[in-house]
């Protein structure tokens, strides 16, 4: 398994809800869900990303947005228009004067906004990340990530712009798989980038050194690899491994092993079936002890302490989403 791949399993839609806003100007939706990572892309019209603290942005037809939180922002038919809704974390849509309207302004299947004719198209929605290994990756996004049009995911929006007002047997997995493949799109993209500020551990995938050291550790963590052990497999002594990977990565070998191998530990944990002799036995530790200790200096709390905290915090499955976020939603 790639660094990327590994990466990518923890922001997995699952039960997407997608929504189609479609709006008059002026118009402008603040969005206080706190979610992690979320994706807004304009079909028709254009709209501005106002992050707090940061300057408008604007998203034109085609353009697609990618909002690190749990910072709240705004969308805006202009940077000027006092906002209207407001998204909370309760996943319900209200006025400044605290009006709900959730429901009020349903407009069809996925749909919402002033009426079907309306001069904007918004396409919206959230990722939750529940995964350590998900926020490496979410940690490494700047604030706002814009996609121009044309740059490759032109064809997923309109295949989501096509599939969104469907209401078929099978229809969520459906649009699950094009949010996933969009994500995926902008991300890979991003990363490739040579201006994009990508984490030594993507950009070093590509030396013919670390790269394949990365993709023995990521393969089998719990192998109990030395740097000695690690150096014979990729053909090179164990100083220059230990050097290369530390000027590429900005660690060495072991504390990335450790880190990685901390948080499969840490998404292990959320099954309801594991124990922690079991999770320590998959990752690389010798003990439950063991296990426990290097756990406890990373986050602060022991395994157990760890697993009822996130366990008491994640979403219920089955909360009804609002029309603007959910669960495991694409949002704007």
């Amino acid at each position: 398994m790639d660094s990327f791949t590994g990466l990518l399993d923890g922001p997995k839609a699952s039960g997407a809800f997608l929504l189609r806003s479609i709006l008059n100007p002026p118009w402008a939706l603040r969005i206080e869900d706190g979610a992690p990572l979320s994706l807004a892309t304009m079909v028709r019209g254009e709209a501005w990303v106002l992050p707090d603290g940061g300057s408008p942005v604007r998203l034109r037809p085609g353009d697609v947005a990618l909002m690190r939180g749990p910072a709240p922002y705004t969308l805006a038919d202009d940077p000027g228009t006092p906002v209207q809704v407001v998204v909370g974390p309760d996943q319900r849509c209200s006025t400044g004067a605290g009006e709900d309207v959730t429901d009020a302004r349903a407009l069809g299947v996925r749909t919402w906004g002033d009426d079907s004719g309306g001069a904007a198209v918004l396409l919206s929605g959230t990722y939750q990340l529940d995964r350590e290994i998900g926020r490496r990756l979410l940690g490494a996004l700047p604030p706002l990530l814009i996609r121009p049009a044309g740059s490759g995911e032109t064809a997923l929006v309109g295949l989501l712009a096509e599939e969104i007002g469907r209401d078929e047997p099978g229809q969520e997995l459906v649009l699950d798989r094009l949010l996933d493949l969009l994500l995926v799109n902008i991300l890979r993209s991003w990363l490739a980038g040579p201006d994009s500020g990508a984490p030594g551990w993507y950009r070093a995938q590509g030396d013919p050194v670390v790269g394949p050291a990365l993709r023995l550790l990521h393969g089998s963590p719990a192998h109990p690899w030395t740097v000695a052990a690690l150096a014979a497999r990729v053909g090179v002594s164990r100083a220059a491994l230990a050097r290369r990977f530390s000027e590429l990565v900005g660690e060495p070998p072991m504390t990335y092993l450790s880190g990685w191998r901390l948080g499969l530990a840490a998404d292990l944990l959320r099954e309801p079936d594991a124990t922690v002799a079991r999770v320590a036995r998959e990752v690389g530790y010798s003990s439950a002890f063991a296990l426990s200790t290097a756990f406890k200096r990373l986050h602060g709390v022991s395994p157990q302490e760890y697993r009822k905290r996130e366990r008491g915090t994640a979403p219920r499955v089955g909360t009804p989403p609002s029309p603007l976020t959910g669960p495991a939603v694409l949002t704007g």
